[in-house]
């Protein structure tokens, strides 16, 4: 009786708070919407048919699969290499920082890292700044030859380069004039474009953006008011082959070798290259990764705990027989403290398995609504189905009674694990 007095509490609770709600939950899924018209397992046949339910049980399927699987892999990776600096535990309390923090703000931290604007989000600030050093983009990727221009669409060009019409001849200068680029956007040091002066014996000419801001000048032919475009690529082509080339000057105006009289003028495509706005982090095919991402950052840190704590229990003795065996440290790293560390490993894998199947915050967060049905998932559904204006809180109750199923297995898999556990 004293043992049932000191119990009788905390099974009220249990009983207000787990089992009344999943047994009510299990009786409400047998209802319609209404709450008023018993139609039995027809909420569950219309789970197997709703499009949104099925992508959320693969989304669940995918999160379950990768994301406890690489933070215990981060965790385990942190626990063993931080047992060897000085400085393991700072690193550890960074690691471990994020757990601070609600999933509400790390949701939010994150639709902000992974923003498509390069100005604003860090994951694309960097994917552009490393794709920029080995691609860099051009300073015009809108120009074009503008009415009757000597310049053509460069025959074969996949990417958009343009080309004289006629051969170019030492001594007469070339006009390679371009429309479409923004006076704002021209790149920094421009000069007024100027009339390249004839050589003997080399091709000279200009390449300028043929439009006077406010109107007036002519066509093709080049203005004081009008700007050059410095830094264009400019190429002497004959028989497919480049035989001569130069680079555009603040003014405009190139000069070339005799190599260039007879051969046609080219403007490469690559003077044309879109600016690279990067990688869309939240669109339909790589928001699920994304948030997964998210919330390996967050539970790493638990992971790498948990796991250190078992790593301090392992015999050091085990470990330096092995070296002194001749074994390497990957050796001694996956042949003897792996397995030491299996039921530690076990127990953060079981943890984080219970706990994605039932993630929600990071997605309604971090997922655009535009995207939302993409990245769904179980309980992201369950909640969208029982809320809202077109609420269904049998279809709903259907939903929860799923995921309960899905986890129970998991569940007790733990508790008997625990058990055996605690036999020995």
């Amino acid at each position: 009786m004293v043992a049932a007095a000191f119990l009788l509490p905390s099974l009220v609770l249990l009983g207000a708070l787990v089992v009344q709600p999943i047994g009510y939950s299990v009786w409400r899924s047998l209802f319609d919407r209404s709450g008023e018209v018993f139609v039995g397992g027809d909420n569950y046949a219309e789970l197997l048919r709703d499009g949104a339910v099925r992508t959320a049980v693969e989304n669940t399927a995918v999160w379950v699969v990768f994301a406890p699987a690489v933070a215990t892999a981060l965790g385990l990776v942190f626990a063993v290499l931080t047992e060897r600096v000085r400085w393991g535990t700072a690193f550890k309390l960074l690691v471990f920082m994020p757990m601070a923090i609600s999933m509400l703000a790390a949701g939010i931290i994150f639709r902000l890292v992974y923003d498509h604007d390069p100005d604003r989000g860090v994951a694309n600030a960097v994917w552009v700044g490393v794709h920029d050093t080995f691609a860099p983009a051009s300073a015009f990727p809108r120009a074009r030859p503008g009415r009757d221009s000597p310049l053509v669409p460069e025959e074969g060009a996949a990417a958009g380069g343009f080309a004289t019409r006629e051969p170019v001849r030492a001594g007469t200068p070339v006009l390679l004039p371009l429309v479409g680029v923004a006076p704002d956007a021209l790149p920094e040091g421009t000069r007024p474009a100027r009339p390249a002066p004839a050589e003997p014996g080399k091709v000279t000419g200009t390449a300028w953006q043929d439009f006077t801001r406010g109107g007036g000048g002519r066509p093709n032919t080049v203005d004081t008011a009008e700007s050059g475009f410095a830094g264009m690529r400019v190429e002497a082509v004959r028989d497919g082959r480049v035989v001569e080339s130069a680079t555009t000057r603040a003014d405009g105006t190139f000069t070339l070798s005799a190599k260039a009289d007879g051969a046609l003028l080219r403007l490469p495509a690559s003077n044309f290259r879109e600016a690279y706005a990067g990688v869309e982090w939240l669109g339909p095919a790589l928001v699920t990764p994304a948030v997964i991402g998210a919330y390996v950052w967050m539970w790493a840190g638990f992971a790498m705990v948990l796991i250190a704590a078992g790593l301090a229990a392992v015999p050091r003795e085990l470990l330096e027989a092995a070296r002194v065996d001749g074994a390497g440290e990957w050796q001694v790293f996956r042949r003897i403290t792996v397995p030491l560390l299996a039921p530690v490993l076990v127990v953060v894998l079981v943890t984080l398995v219970i706990n994605v199947m039932k993630i929600f915050d990071l997605v309604f967060v971090i997922a655009p609504g535009s995207v939302q049905d993409d990245a769904n998932v179980l309980a992201l559904q369950l909640y969208r189905t029982s809320f809202g204006t077109d609420a269904d809180a049998g279809l709903g109750s259907a939903i929860a009674v799923l995921l309960l199923v899905l986890v129970v297995p998991v569940m007790l898999y733990n508790i008997r694990r625990m058990r055996r556990e605690a036999r020995r």
